[in-house]
């Protein structure tokens, strides 16, 4: 929640991205993706489908329901199991892939640059050296570039993608096999080409696609290979699956199995239960032992060890055994840890408003443009980052030999993730930066204290600024990137630094710099990304010491409540910047004086239980709604109607089979009670019976209809809407009695289910659920059916296959009891039935956004 307002944002104007502007009107609010000015917010869009977590409790459905027994739900239980151990398996091995290939690429770039330094120190054609750095250097980000051209949704670390999936949004292309083959290649090109970015986020993006496509045992780019897998063919299965992918991809990154279960609860999913957290757990577990096998088995020829459980290790943070004053953390340094967590609070605010700002202007003038403008700009990053880098390097100081026992860490290759590890550990001598990066023979002896073993507070500080620039503008670019390892390694600076100057101008000789590193660390990454639970786990089991648990809670919180107080996450920024209608957790409480009456859409586009296949196709055809509410219409003169049209006749008899009486009722159990034993029910039963009403006698509820509304004109159900109609036509009262989604509504044209007019309903195919899921995802466009091959005069009966009990809410209903039953039933849509059961309006995502509610708040002000 933005806690600023126009010119009363803390941050000075140029990186004020978190007011609102007060003089926008209702009505533009609702003009979706539009924006006046470049401080205008970017409004959520139209264009963005929900996903159908909701079951559809049809025909077809019962019919398997029927078939199940607990023999079956074992079997398909034990499946699940299975297919999530495999899920946490293959994240596991594209992690190892990953890591492979990087060390792989940074040795071969580091083998031949560190020959040319060496050469180069003593000729002094140290500009040789950097050239050949470029040239790595570019050829692997044009690379990553490139695969980022092939499929764009792979660009970025992909967390607020799967965040909007696990919310219930369809972003298009964000689970396909393309995007995790152009994410992970590009993602170890971006690491080995030198860019400040990290792989652990693309690893949070790539378990998802996992996730997705191997339950499914097919896939859209590899067509020929398929399997006739007859589970998990629906969005709810899906979502489970790409939880559990989704904290693989965390477990994987950090060797935290526990932290990604929390991450996917925490960030994504909007639905849990007990069974699904032992799932994802188990396959998060999965994961993690699957890359630690082996990477350990590969590093050290160990096999079986498990000594590496993560892409990125903290190390052991423990005092030297001849200080006996230096102790990990006490009592009087948390008074230090909640002023860093306001330092980093304001820092992560501060990183979020530049990044939004330079995204708001690739958005303008670079998006827009050709493509290769992208992979220019890509260029320009690489480049510059690596002059700069390189010569700070070079200037910042001297380079020595390392000896071998100073090393830290296995990954002596890698910038950031040694870098990391220098910084949280005291007791050591290698540097930040050297040649561009470190190497295991070189150090600067810039970056160290002069024979004290710690950093330098200038070169600290530098550090500081270059990387946190740097990282700002890396973030963003069109190449697979991550945030976590820059964040991380900017706070292990900062907090270095804060360590350094208690120590040396104030006098603090028990504190152990590396602890402050680490408080840092969370500091600033908890002020970018705002995670608070699951980012607590992350670093406790990253550093294996459970005694941080509390600093790294205390410093968490208050990082994310300075941070809020500005601006929102950095995640919630790029999916509001993508106008992505993305529901939070709950809402505001002054949005409780709006009723679902007051959000609703009233203007209905509907099909009747019985229609032509010219209406359905015209409906289709003109309309880009996903679900059409099921109705009838309410007439005072249905009989006359029903003669001599048998469309029309049978809707009437449907909606009149379908009105539930409290007599009927009565009926329906006095006569079950016939075989009952008792004299006594039984004469009750024919006593009932004797007493009934003649049956041409007018229904009580039919008569009530006709005494409350007055006849409407004659519309038949093969009319489609039509622009001339008046109000009273247009709004006239319906009869709700299901839901039926477009995807279903196609799939019954294709496969030719309908009747004539001279025949009986009854004499209609009938489909099977599996025939109706077939071609789940990806169900056939109505834009691509063939019309010749089918008799528009043709009648659809979709009653057998409409959801005829979804999720209902009355009139009245305040917008907080709305928002909680569609986010955590995961609805797509949610009908607004009256007292007596007729449909006055349908509630969507878009009518759920902070953006609409605000709107629709404020006409509510102006009509008081």
């Amino acid at each position: 929640m933005a806690g600023c307002r126009g010119s009363l944002c803390c941050c000075c104007r140029w990186c004020c991205c978190c007011g609102e502007r007060e003089t926008r009107t209702p009505e533009e609010l609702t003009i979706l993706g539009e924006t006046q000015e470049e401080e205008d917010e970017i409004l959520p869009r139209k264009d963005y489908e929900s996903l159908d977590y909701d079951r559809c409790i049809n025909d077809p459905y019962l019919e398997v329901l029927e078939t199940m027994d607990n023999k079956k739900g074992r079997r398909y239980e034990a499946v699940k199991w299975m297919v999530v151990f495999a899920i946490g398996v293959c994240t596991g091995l594209v992690g190892l892939f990953v890591d492979f290939f990087v060390r792989l690429f940074t040795q071969l770039k580091f083998g031949v640059v560190q020959t040319s330094v060496e050469e180069c120190s003593q000729k002094g054609c140290l500009a040789l050296s950097l050239l050949e750095l470029l040239g790595f250097n570019l050829t692997f980000v044009f690379l990553a570039s490139l695969l980022v051209l092939i499929e764009p949704v792979a660009a970025g670390s992909g967390i607020p993608e799967v965040k909007c999936y696990l919310n219930g949004v369809k972003v298009p292309g964000i689970v396909r096999l393309r995007t995790l083959l152009c994410k992970v290649l590009g993602v170890l090109f971006s690491v080995a080409g030198g860019l400040f970015v990290g792989k652990e986020g693309p690893m949070i993006h790539s378990g998802s696609v996992v996730g997705a496509g191997l339950p499914q045992f097919q896939s859209i780019s590899l067509r020929k290979i398929q399997f006739n897998f007859p589970y998990f063919r629906s969005d709810r299965d899906k979502r489970d699956f790409v939880s559990a992918g989704a904290a693989a991809g965390v477990a994987a990154a950090f060797g935290a199995p526990i932290g990604g279960t929390l991450f996917s609860l925490e960030e994504g999913s909007s639905f849990w239960n007990q069974g699904l957290t032992w799932k994802v757990l188990f396959c998060s577990m999965s994961a993690t032992f699957t890359l630690n096998f082996f990477r350990s088995g590969i590093q050290f020829g160990s096999w079986g060890s498990f000594q590496l459980p993560g892409l990125l290790n903290f190390g052991e943070f423990k005092c030297s055994d001849s200080d006996k004053k230096c102790h990990l953390w006490t009592a009087m340094d948390l008074g230090f840890f909640v002023v860093m967590g306001v330092i980093g609070g304001l820092l992560g605010a501060t990183f979020n408003c530049l990044n939004k700002r330079l995204a708001k202007y690739r958005m303008r003038n670079v998006h827009p443009k050709p493509k290769l403008v992208r992979v220019l700009e890509s260029l320009l990053v690489s480049l510059v980052t690596t002059v700069v880098v390189f010569v700070a390097s070079m200037v910042l100081g001297e380079c020595r030999q390392m000896s071998s026992s100073s090393q830290i860490g296995n990954d002596s290759f890698q910038l950031q993730e040694s870098a990391i590890l220098q910084l949280f550990h005291q007791d050591t001598r290698p540097g930040l930066l050297c040649n561009g990066h470190p190497d295991k023979r070189l150090v600067s002896a810039s970056s160290v204290g002069r024979g004290t073993g710690t950093f330098s507070p200038v070169t600290l500080a530098l550090f500081f600024v270059l990387y946190f620039l740097l990282a700002c503008w890396t973030y963003g670019i069109s190449v697979p990137s991550g945030l976590f390892v820059p964040s991380l390694l900017c706070g292990a600076a900062f907090g270095r630094l804060v360590a350094n100057v208690l120590k040396s101008y104030i006098g603090l000789g028990h504190i152990y710099s590396g602890t402050f590193a680490l408080i840092g660390a969370a500091a600033f990454l908890g002020g970018v990304v705002r995670m608070t639970i699951s980012l607590t786990v992350i670093l406790i089991e990253s550093t294996n010491e459970i005694t941080y648990g509390l600093p790294i809670m205390v410093t968490l919180m208050v990082a994310k409540w300075t941070g809020d107080f500005f601006n929102k996450g950095i995640y919630d920024i790029h999916v509001g910047l993508r106008g992505v209608p993305l529901l939070e957790w709950e809402t505001e409480v002054e949005m409780d004086k709006l009723r679902a009456s007051d959000i609703m859409e009233p203007n209905l586009t509907y099909v009747y239980p019985h229609t032509r296949i010219q209406s359905l196709v015209s409906i289709l055809r003109t309309t880009v709604h996903h679900a059409f509410p099921v109705v009838t219409e309410n007439r005072g003169n249905e009989k006359e109607f029903m003669k001599g049209n048998q469309l029309i006749s049978n809707n009437i008899k449907f909606k009149k089979s379908s009105i539930l009486t409290r007599a009927g009722e009565q009926r329906k159990r006095s006569q079950s009670m016939k075989s009952y034993p008792s004299s006594e029910l039984r004469n009750m039963c024919d006593e009932h019976i004797a007493s009934e009403e003649p049956a041409e006698k007018e229904d009580l509820l039919q008569q009530m209809l006709e005494r409350r509304y007055t006849p409407y004109p004659n519309l038949y159900p093969d009319q489609s809407p039509s622009e001339d109609w008046t109000m009273e036509e247009r709004f006239r009262p319906l009869t709700l009695h299901g839901l039926i989604l477009r995807s279903q509504l196609v799939t019954l044209l294709v496969r030719g289910v309908c009747y004539s007019e001279s025949q009986s309903s009854a004499s209609q195919p009938r489909l099977s659920y599996a025939e109706m899921a077939e071609d789940y995802p990806r169900y056939p466009d109505i834009h691509d059916l063939d019309l010749t091959l089918l008799n528009p005069r043709m009648i659809v009966d979709v009653t057998p296959y409409m959801n005829p009990s979804p999720f209902t809410v009355s009139p009245n209903t305040h917008v907080s009891q709305v928002f909680n039953l569609f986010r955590t039933m995961g609805l797509r849509h949610l009908p607004v039935v009256n007292a007596v059961g007729e449909i006055v309006g349908i509630i969507t995502r878009h009518n759920l956004t902070y953006e609409f509610l605000q709107a629709r708040l404020r006409q509510h002000y102006q009509t008081i």
